[in-house]
């Protein structure tokens, strides 16, 4: 193992937090997960065995592979490594997506195994530390992101635990240190009721995830809780104009921590911040949108109250390159703009819409949108259908189902009659290449969830083939 890839530093310092996690083995069910991946690259680093199930091999598997873990893509009980079929060496790391009725589930839950969801988890592993966790419906992973590379690039002994692959480490986990820990904290199922933080941050609180919650009320019942886990003393940091008090954030406004003087030079912003101590002048960004820009002012509030000095945060800002999958560019010429986005949510697609319109005033844009869930795109059809309609033509993949059976009616059929767009088709994946390559549009988006990811390198080799570049 390769311990450069798991970007550590002071390798032979030993990792002192979550040593209460005392077993030798640890194995994932659903170990290709984001969140869950970041774990397993945790235990990697601190000498655990580490094993697990997906079900199916993507980059993240392949590099955790690379790392020494033994996965397999089948469930089965016999493809469990004999040497963790011990309950007393072995800690079982499961994500609540995984169905019912999964058998190695089952065979551990009845064999007697330690089973613990990955939330519980990561807060046995940070409440020893100093632990900054940001929280919201939008923007968490990005600002997670930012605020791990900020703390690791002004050499504070952080360990970061990412929502995303960031761009500057090829890795959705960074470690430094042991004293300083920073989770994206994630409200699906509750998960982040978990922590107890010493900063906490709240960047948005619309309503999502209403298969679980129900109703709107209830998420932010539940991320009224989550601000109540901050530990004694500790200070919580809100985007300004959500119902919480704390410490605000905002891009041009009249916040506690606010971006001034924005302008945008050669697709970067420059800006000063206005903080409660005085203006701290010369800031580079070079994330798109004022989405992304507001997710640094949280991360910038957040390392300037926990005592980084101003220079030092201004130099570490202007190298963050960003989260793979968050406003990617794929190519980014004077004639031709492709750009990868997770975006899943009506809002979150608005906040796309406004980036591409900033950095290409009057260009033609069309968006290939994967709707995430049928319950989200019933929940948030008419939303859904107002965000994508500003586009100039919107290709509509089918619906990708996830964790869920498809329900009656709902279908993207039916959230394309809501779109009021004459610009706007149903294709499916064997098509998309070819309705891309039909387009005149110089600017290109994939907006998704799903596995909407796997078709932008073929979309990708095709605009380069068909452009020479």
């Amino acid at each position: 193992m390769n311990k450069k890839d798991l970007n550590i530093e002071n390798n032979d310092k030993a990792l002192s937090f979550g040593k209460g996690l005392g077993w030798a083995n640890v194995y994932f069910i659903g170990i290709g997960g984001i969140g869950m991946s970041a774990l397993a690259r945790y235990f990697i680093a601190e000498g655990k065995s580490v094993a697990g199930y997906d079900r199916t091999k993507t980059d993240i598997t392949v590099a955790l592979e690379e790392l020494g873990a033994d996965i397999h893509f089948e469930d089965a009980i016999e493809k469990i490594p004999s040497a963790f079929l011990s309950p007393s060496d072995t800690l079982v790391v499961y994500t609540p997506a995984i169905p019912k009725g999964h058998q190695e589930f089952n065979y551990f839950k009845d064999h007697n195994f330690e089973l613990l969801k990955r939330s519980v988890v990561l807060g046995e592993i940070t409440k020893n530390t100093f632990c900054l966790a940001v929280a919201g419906t939008h923007g968490k992973t990005t600002t997670t992101s930012i605020l791990g590379h900020l703390l690791y690039e002004c050499n504070v002994p952080v360990t970061a635990f990412l929502g995303g692959v960031s761009e500057n480490y090829n890795s959705n986990f960074i470690l430094k240190g042991t004293e300083v820990t920073v989770v994206e904290a994630d409200e699906f199922d509750r998960s982040f009721l978990t922590l107890s933080p010493d900063m906490a941050g709240l960047t948005s609180m619309e309503p999502d995830h209403l298969d679980i919650y129900g109703e709107p009320e209830e998420l932010e019942k539940s991320f009224i809780e989550f601000t109540k886990k901050l530990k004694p003393n500790g200070k919580l940091f809100v985007k300004n104009g959500l119902p919480v008090e704390g410490i605000t954030y905002g891009v041009e406004d009249d916040s506690d921590y606010s971006a001034q003087n924005v302008k945008i030079i050669n697709g970067s912003y420059e800006f000063d911040v206005k903080t409660p101590n005085g203006m701290l002048h010369n800031f580079k960004f070079d994330l798109p949108g004022r989405h992304n820009l507001s997710n640094a002012l949280m991360a910038l509030a957040m390392s300037v109250e926990y005592g980084i000095p101003h220079q030092q945060l201004a130099k570490a800002l202007a190298s963050y390159k960003g989260v793979k999958r968050r406003f990617t560019y794929q190519i980014k010429t004077d004639d031709l703009v492709f750009i990868d986005d997770y975006a899943h949510h009506p809002g979150e697609i608005n906040a796309v819409h406004q980036a591409v319109r900033e950095m290409y005033p009057g260009k033609k844009v069309l968006a290939i949108f994967q709707p995430h869930l049928f319950s989200r795109t019933r929940d948030f059809a008419d939303d859904f259908a107002k965000s994508l309609s500003q586009f100039d033509e919107i290709l509509l993949l089918d619906i990708y189902p996830a964790r869920e059976l498809p329900m009656e009616g709902i279908t993207s059929e039916w959230l394309l009659t809501k779109i009021e767009n004459d610009h706007k088709k149903l294709v499916q994946k064997s098509e998309l290449i070819s309705e891309v390559l039909a387009s005149d549009a110089p600017v290109i988006l994939t907006i998704g969830a799903g596995d909407i990811g796997e078709q932008v390198k073929y979309i990708k080799q095709a605009l380069e083939l068909e452009n020479k570049l």
